[in-house]
């Protein structure tokens, strides 16, 4: 696979351009979840997406520039985090969330993460996308605080709690590979929260 630098088509195009990003985009995602980084390839996407191989190669390159962008379109999606009213239930929707997308066969969540090992831009990608999601998360500690399911004075990290919390999901999904279990995404929620207000991803914890 050829890596190329992180040259993606401008964001947001419209009109035709948009329509034809959007066929081949979606086809990454299908050849990609279908056929893992190894099978991924400039003519399989053109063919899927319905588009001349010259337009693939002309806007994107190879396909380092088709990760590159099927990553930061994921960025542009309209997502928020979980409302739930509690801590604990913002962050059982958000595991519950993140464990759909691992059990579903085939899953492009898992294929993606595979593909950015071998495509230092697609990492790169990822982890400008991985950042913003922390970002958009931290909203779940600062209401946490305000409801007094956090202690004030003792400031929460929230990548930390955040982290800790949806671990548990990777490592018995994507590591062990084991069954989807229907209560994982509370039961890790419920240890991170418990965690959280004893005050151990706090500055005072460390």
């Amino acid at each position: 696979m050829t890596d190329t630098p992180d040259a993606t088509p401008d964001r947001r195009p419209g009109g035709r351009t948009a329509r034809v990003r959007a066929q081949v985009l979606d086809a990454v995602r299908a050849e990609l979840a279908e056929h893992g980084h190894e099978g991924l390839t400039m003519e399989g996407v053109a063919t899927r997406a319905g588009v001349h191989r010259a337009t693939v190669y002309r806007r994107w390159r190879d396909v380092g520039g088709l990760l590159v962008d099927v990553i930061d379109a994921a960025g542009e999606i309209d997502w928020r985090p979980p409302d739930t009213g509690s801590l604990r239930g913002d962050l059982t929707a958000l595991n519950q969330e993140i464990q759909q997308s691992l059990v579903e066969r085939p899953s492009f969540a898992v294929a993606l993460m595979a593909a950015s090992f071998h495509s230092a831009p697609a990492a790169r990608a990822q982890t400008r996308l991985w950042t913003d999601r922390y970002a958009q998360c931290e909203i779940l500690v600062q209401r946490a605080v305000e409801r007094g399911e956090l202690p004030a004075q003792r400031p929460t990290d929230a990548r930390s709690l955040l982290i800790a919390a949806t671990a548990p999901l990777y490592h018995e999904l994507v590591l062990l590979r084991a069954e989807r279990d229907p209560r994982l995404p509370e039961r890790a929620a419920r240890a991170a929260v418990l965690a959280a207000a004893a005050g151990a991803f706090s500055d005072a914890g460390s």
